[in-house]
């Protein structure tokens, strides 16, 4: 992301920008990881406020921005988000949407929406619940101050916190070692692991025996068995 002097605010372009890069990374086939950054200083301080004081609930609500949310939400491919400094409001909501956090030692999460009158749209509520319980959920929702990288990382919503700077080059190692592992395999573990948050335990497990099924059907996975046995490194091709 790239709007520095709004601190990444995300206001429906840059929304729309992300889901177009999203939308471009799905249809090469040479991309198999997305990164997701901002600066050293800031992630995203969240959704533009003035957009709202100018447009209302219709900047937040609107069909071109509701598909492109939806977009970044169901792209197939893993996202790593790597998060240095303020993550917040709809910033959060974005970073939420990625597969794996990684955050610099002073990164701070919060969904503030509560000291402007409004509170988040952009599934904070349903995500942070979730993932991190109702408690610090309400806590973080309801009381509008912001968590360090380190509770975030021990409520689940951040899988590593590195030394400050260094966010970026973590999530490219994360997503270089993702790079060559089989595609296919990749995006159904991907939506296996997602299922878990739609599904109950029984259908969920059979959604995993289903994506297995699949995976047992390419090309890829008789090249990563023999490369097992032949004590080589695989060549995967997304087949």
């Amino acid at each position: 992301m790239n709007r520095p002097t709004k601190r990444n605010a995300l206001n429906n372009e840059l929304i729309a920008a992300l889901s177009s890069a999203c939308r471009d990374a799905v249809s090469d086939e040479a991309v198999r990881c997305i990164v997701l950054c901002g600066t050293d200083t800031f992630f995203s301080a969240g959704a533009d406020i003035k957009e709202m004081q100018q447009r209302g609930f219709e900047a937040i609500n609107n069909p071109a921005r509701r598909n492109d949310w939806r977009d970044i939400t169901n792209c197939p491919k893993p996202i790593i988000a790597a998060v240095e400094g303020v993550c917040f409001g709809g910033g959060h909501e974005l970073a939420m949407l990625a597969d794996i956090v990684i955050a610099g030692e002073g990164a701070l999460f919060g969904q503030p929406e509560i000291n402007i009158g409004i509170l988040p749209g952009d599934g904070a509520t349903q995500r942070v619940t979730r993932v991190a319980g109702k408690s610090l959920a309400m806590l973080m929702i309801l009381g509008g101050e912001p968590i360090s990288a380190h509770t975030a990382m021990q409520a689940g919503l951040v899988a590593e916190v590195v030394q400050a700077g260094k966010a970026r080059t973590r999530a490219l190692e994360i997503a270089d070692l993702i790079a060559h592992k089989p595609p296919r395999s990749v995006e159904l573990a991907k939506a296996s692991v997602l299922a878990a948050y739609q599904t109950t335990l029984d259908a969920g497990v059979e959604f995993e025996r289903q994506a297995i099924r699949v995976a047992f059907t390419t090309s890829d996975q008789k090249e990563g068995m023999n490369a097992f046995f032949e004590k080589r490194s695989p060549k995967y091709e997304g087949k």
